[in-house]
């Protein structure tokens, strides 16, 4: 049933949980708001380091005898274009008398198409005065190149007109002589011959005059273009301002580095496979979550909440300890100090009941490095572990993070609660964690999860077999000689309704003003 039950679940698990990847993200904050930082500054720094230099702006307004309504643009972009030639930017340079390379001043000005007839000309300069000069300059002679082509065009038009009238007219003079070569009183077979002849003609001085009437509209319309072709907004310098350009960078600045920030926590979460959820941890430790505490102390108003939450779970822990028949341990996974503070604190909860001695098997000084005050409990390593009085009330702190000696853990305790910074281990390391604790036959009462998103609506229990519930029993059946862990599973299932299983008692404490249960 369960085999049946989590293969379901793993079927329709999605590709790419969109809800993990957002509170991942926003986990990741401090990297993209430092993205973002560093693109405010990168910007601002590079308007005050390299300032925006000197320009003027000029329009141009562009005539074209092909103009027509509908013309999506393509005219004006032929004119940036032909304005983006060296033989413009020549033409500017020579009435400059500069002696600057045409296909350098080309990187020092652009033309944009504002309409289909008007054309905008920015030009840098090393100062207003000569960008003001090289603006107009290339204006002229943008507008003395385009009056050029249009009288070029024009003049060859209607000398095509008139070569074609020419040649129709030396044709009706033809059929004229032929008209007036026939004698009077020729034959009447010839009127056929005649008539088509006058026919011939009559279409030929109609064709001469429609190529006589296009070659003088050919001229007539070209002084129209050349005289709408017109500088119509003087050269002028734009204002610089060092305020206006730093905050537009900045602003610049601050959007690339959000966008950048974001897509790297992205691809980061997605990579490194970090559950962050309750959900997520629940499942790849095969454990419940049973209480969440926040990472640090939380802010002013927090803290009351905090405090009596951690003092309900150092509670229940307590109760834990007291009730098992088996040594208990705490094993951390990216929290080593929070796991010691709350060790010193169950240590002090089980003071009044007799001596406590917590057995260190962290990888750090977090306990060993610690004064002992007046009054509380002894710390000692694992290897004096074995020795002691049997009056003393035991439990073990150690820690699951990579590196971490397995076969040492049962020494710790038996029966264990994990605790987990969340958004530290990645999922096939949880996995690893859940493998090792079963293969060593230490029973996990249920997850602590340190530092949790206070957004997560998700559910951290596990519900589908018996052995997901071990934290319910205050007890659990003395081990068999090679019956290993799932007989120890079974005699739980087989003695105990499910029903019967009660949950240890919880506390939750979001980071928000969500109550804290």
């Amino acid at each position: 049933m369960t085999t049946r039950t989590t293969s379901q679940s793993s079927a329709a698990a999605p590709l790419l949980d969109l809800q993990a990847l957002v509170v991942a993200v926003r986990r990741r904050r401090r990297l993209w708001c430092a993205m973002a930082l560093l693109g405010l500054l990168v910007g601002a720094a590079v308007a005050v380091l390299l300032p925006t230099p000197p320009t003027a702006v000029t329009k141009v307004l562009v005539a074209h005898k092909e103009d027509q309504p509908n013309d999506p643009g393509t005219l004006i972009r032929t004119d940036v274009a032909l304005l983006g030639t060296t033989r413009i930017a020549g033409e500017a340079l020579k009435s400059l008398k500069s002696p600057e390379k045409p296909a350098d001043f080309l990187r020092d000005y652009q033309g944009t198409g504002l309409t289909n007839n008007l054309l905008q000309i920015d030009v840098t300069g090393h100062s207003d005065a000569e960008a003001v000069a090289r603006a107009k300059a290339l204006a002229e002679a943008f507008v003395a190149d385009h009056v050029r082509r249009m009288w070029e065009a024009a003049k060859t038009e209607a000398k095509a007109l008139d070569d074609q009238r020419d040649r129709l007219r030396d044709e009706l003079a033809q059929v004229n002589k032929a008209i007036g070569d026939r004698a009077p009183g020729s034959d009447p077979k010839d009127s056929a011959s005649l008539e088509s002849r006058f026919a011939r003609r009559a279409e030929l001085t109609s064709r001469i005059a429609d190529f006589d009437q296009r070659a003088e509209e050919a001229r007539t319309g070209t002084p129209q273009v050349i005289a709408g072709t017109q500088i119509v907004d003087a050269p002028r310098a734009l204002p610089r301002s060092l305020a206006k350009a730093a905050l537009t960078h900045a602003a610049v600045g601050l959007v690339l580095g959000l966008v950048l920030g974001l897509a790297l926590a992205a691809v980061g979460v997605v990579v490194a496979d970090r559950p962050v959820l309750r959900r997520d941890i629940a499942a790849n430790l095969g454990a419940s979550v049973i209480a969440e505490l926040p990472r640090r102390s939380g802010r002013p108003w927090q803290r009351r909440r905090i405090r009596t939450a951690r003092e309900r779970l150092v509670v229940s822990l307590a109760r834990t300890v007291r009730g098992s028949a088996e040594p208990v341990s705490l094993l951390e996974l990216g929290c080593a100090r929070s796991t010691s503070a709350l060790a010193l604190d169950l240590a002090g909860s089980l003071a009044p009941d007799g001596p406590v001695v917590v057995v260190d098997g962290l990888p750090g000084p977090q306990l060993a490095g610690r004064r002992r005050k007046p009054g509380g409990p002894s710390v000692v390593g694992g290897e004096p572990a074995a020795a002691g009085s049997h009056d003393e009330r035991r439990f073990g702190v150690g820690s699951v993070a990579p590196g971490t000696a397995w076969t040492d853990l049962q020494y710790l305790g038996t029966r264990t609660v994990l605790v987990v910074r969340a958004g530290h281990g990645n999922a096939a390391w949880l996995h690893t964690v859940a493998r090792q604790l079963a293969d060593q036959q230490i029973a996990v009462l249920g997850v602590v999860l340190i530092d949790p998103d206070p957004r997560d609506r998700t559910d951290g229990t596990l519900w589908d077999g018996l052995q997901t519930a071990l934290r319910g029993r205050s007890e659990r059946p003395a081990r068999q000689n090679g019956g290993g862990t799932s007989h120890a599973v079974q005699a739980v299932g087989e003695g105990r309704p499910r029903a019967q299983l009660q949950p240890m008692c919880a506390a939750r404490v979001p980071d928000n003003d969500q109550e804290a249960r």
